[in-house]
Order: structure tokens, then sequence, then C-alpha cells
């Protein structure tokens, strides 16, 4: 089983951004984790993190037609108003969890509007690194069920 991790817009600066919202740990931090975890699970997990967004909504079409069996997705700020990347997602016919390190409902009211959420099986928040662990674990779940 393959699980793909995707980070969007301004998350390879984890570690020295706003550390009040998102703590100090690094991307390269958050991957060892999901590494590890998809270790523990016996599944592959591929990470893969753009700030531009058609490589990311490459990646995405790239999924369509792969191995890969679920997808966990952060795509930062993106979340809230890309509908290139929704509409990416919406291809896709494998289990979508969305995640995201801050709580994105107690933020700025801007956040609160996901375009990953409708296409999501569920979305987790507001846990820092614990939110993509959850969200590894969700996928692995979701999969197994497809």
């Amino acid at each position: 089983m393959k699980i793909l991790v995707m980070h969007g817009v301004n998350l390879d600066m984890l570690g020295m951004r706003d550390p009040t919202q998102y703590g100090t740990v690094t991307l390269k931090e958050i991957n060892q984790k999901l590494s590890e975890l998809g270790g523990e699970l016996g599944i592959e997990v591929e990470t893969f993190q753009s700030n531009h967004e058609g490589t990311f909504v490459e990646k995405i079409h790239e999924t369509h037609s792969s191995d890969v069996d679920a997808l966990v997705i952060n795509a930062g700020a993106w979340t809230h108003y890309s509908y290139a990347i929704h509409d990416a997602l919406a291809i896709l016919a494998i289990p979508i969890v969305e995640v995201h390190l801050s709580n994105i409902h107690a933020r700025e009211a801007f956040r609160h509007q996901s375009l990953v959420a409708p296409l999501a099986k569920g979305q987790i928040t507001g846990f820092g690194v614990s939110s993509y662990l959850l969200g590894l674990r969700a996928a692995f779940q979701l999969a197994h069920e497809a």
C-alpha cells in the first residue's frame, strides 16, 4: 500500500514561520515522523511539497494514474481559494484526508472555508504534527476499506 502526503505553499518554511500557529517542527521532521509511522503500519509513504500551484496540480494529476492508494493533503493557503486544486482533486477516485497543523476554524475568517473539504473523507485540524499522523492513520484505514 502507498499513501501520498502532499504539503502545499509555504509549508517548506515550517520551523521558521509563525511558531505560535505552527510550532517549531520542520517539514523534514514531519516527513520523518510520517515515514516512521508508515514503517509501523507496513505502508510506503511518499511526501511531496511545492510552492508552485501548477506543479502541485500536476502531482495530483500524476496520482490519478499511479499506484497511490490514498492521499493526505495540507494545501496550505491554497485550501481556501484554489479552484484549480479542488478540480484536480475531484478527478481522484482514492480516499482524500485533509489535514492542517493549526485549527483553521479558530483563525481568520477567510481560513474557515476549505475547497478541499467537500472532496475529502474527513478533515483533521489543530493538532500540530499529530494532525498529519492521525491523517495518515485515517488514510490507511480508508484505503483498506476501499
